[in-house]
This record gives C-alpha cells, sequence and structure tokens, in this order.
C-alpha cells in the first residue's frame, strides 16, 4: 500500500515531532503534508515511510470540517520516528503496519479529577506489551460517565482503528460502576468465551470475583475487553485471554484459516 503526499518545502522534523497528514489542504495546521490524490484508509500503528527522510506514524485520525471554500477532509496525525529532513514536492509513502494499536481507559471519577494517580491503565499497556507486538499504546483517563465511554470507545475503534481497547474500572455494583453497560451499547458481537475465561481466572483469586460483571465484544475491527480497576487484577485477567486475541483479531479481519488447526 502506498500513500502519495506533498510537502509545500523541506521539511526538517526532530524525532518525536508531529505533523499533520491532510486528505485536503488547509492552513491551520503547520507542519503538514497534503494528499496527491486519494489516501488509502489510514489507522494508528500504521507507519509511512518515504525513500528519504524520517518514517512517520500514524497516531491520530479525526474528521476536518469544510469551511468557506476549504473542503471537509481528514487528518491524520503522525509522529517522526526519527530526525531527518522530507524533501520538498510529491513522495511516494510506503504504508505499513507492524505490531497492534492498543487504546486503553481508565475509568475513574477521581483519576479524571487528578485526585487519584492511575496505575490499572499503565499496567493494561505493560501487560500488554510483555505478550502482544505493539506497534503504539495510548492511554485515557475519563469519568465514570457511560455516555463519554461510548463515544469514546466508537471513536478509538472506528475513527482511530486501534485493534485492540480494553478498559479498567467501573465493573463492580456501585452506582458509578456502568462500564459493562456502555460497553454492550456498542459491541457488535460479544466475546462470552473471555468474559468466562476473566471471571475463571479471579475466581480462582478470590471468590469476590462472582460480582464483577466485565465484558468483551468486537467493535468494527477492534476487540473491548472490560478489566476490574486494580492492577493486580488487570494483570490476571489480560492474562486469561492474552493467547486468544492475536487470532480473535485475524478472524475479525477476514482469516479464512481453520480455528480447529493447531
Amino acid at each position: 500500500m502506498e500513500a502519495s503526499l506533498l510537502v509545500a518545502a523541506p521539511l526538517p522534523l526532530a524525532a518525536g515531532q508531529r505533523v499533520a497528514v491532510l486528505t485536503a489542504d488547509n492552513a491551520l495546521f503547520t507542519p503538514r503534508l497534503v494528499a496527491a490524490g486519494r489516501l488509502p484508509r489510514l489507522a494508528v500503528g500504521m507507519t509511512l515511510t518515504p525513500p528519504a527522510g524520517p518514517a512517520l506514524m500514524i497516531v491520530g485520525v479525526a474528521s476536518v470540517p469544510g469551511q468557506d471554500e476549504i473542503p471537509a477532509g481528514r487528518l491524520y496525525t503522525a509522529k517522526a520516528l526519527e530526525a531527518g529532513v522530507l524533501p520538498a514536492g510529491q513522495t511516494p509513502f510506503a504504508v505499513t503496519k507492524k505490531g497492534l494499536a492498543l487504546a486503553w481507559v481508565t475509568l475513574s471519577d477521581k483519576g479524571s479529577q487528578g485526585l487519584r494517580a492511575d496505575a490499572a491503565g499503565p499496567a493494561i499497556a505493560e501487560t500488554c506489551a510483555a505478550s502482544l507486538p505493539l506497534a503504539l499504546a495510548q492511554g485515557h483517563l475519563i469519568p465514570d460517565e457511560p455516555a463519554e465511554l461510548r463515544a469514546l470507545l466508537l471513536d478509538l475503534a472506528v475513527t482511530q482503528g486501534f485493534d485492540l481497547i480494553v478498559t479498567t474500572g467501573g465493573t463492580g455494583l456501585s452506582p458509578r460502576d456502568t462500564t459493562p453497560e456502555a460497553t454492550l451499547g456498542v459491541i457488535e458481537k460479544r466475546l462470552p468465551g473471555f468474559e468466562t475465561a476473566m471471571l475463571l481466572a479471579s475466581l480462582a483469586k478470590t471468590p469476590h470475583a462472582m460480582l464483577s460483571r466485565a465484558t468483551a465484544g468486537t467493535v468494527g475491527r477492534a476487540i473491548v475487553i472490560n478489566v476490574p480497576g486494580s492492577p493486580k487484577a488487570v494483570r490476571e485477567t489480560l492474562a486469561a485471554v492474552m493467547a486468544a486475541i492475536p487470532h480473535g483479531l485475524d478472524k475479525l479481519r477476514g482469516d479464512p484459516s481453520d480455528c480447529g488447526q493447531g
């Protein structure tokens, strides 16, 4: 897959610097690269590699509304993977993806107000990185608001193109624990096997695990998993399903192989 992009003038980039990749030119964004023709559908975690200059990784996707003579378009936020200079003119970028894009979402009223440090979200990233090939991992911290979670899950899965989305917190019986209900409001295919495996793993540690209402399922081409709110429970429940995640994602993308093989 290839993306042809225009650079108005030689563009020096530092490692980690952000640059806008636009489907339609818009002077509000700088520095920027503009599509020369139709772009393939890009998603977070994809790498754009030019013949010369620094490679870029897509780390965000958003829609840009039209205004006056500027047409509506799509904004891809890219990160330079190394320092270098992109040459002026039209450049073909090879589009590849090596590894999975992970998004974790911590549900916490106190955490979202800065009143509590978030340890569970980083535990998701660490646990997944130890078992899965990750191209990108991003975290979000929001209050226990079901509408906000539903909107975020849809954005992460459908617009951004994350492969795996793991939420932590809000799976119990407290009045503000609404993560499973919000998740069920957007998932398209439920994964009861994931839910059972996580429950059994937790029950082996504590009988209180039977109070968890964590769910799992798919949204678009992403797998969404709820886990409890403690770092210990994050590691225990994810360990129970980690081996099935790569195969599940392959099937979501149309892999025709027999699930019974191997």
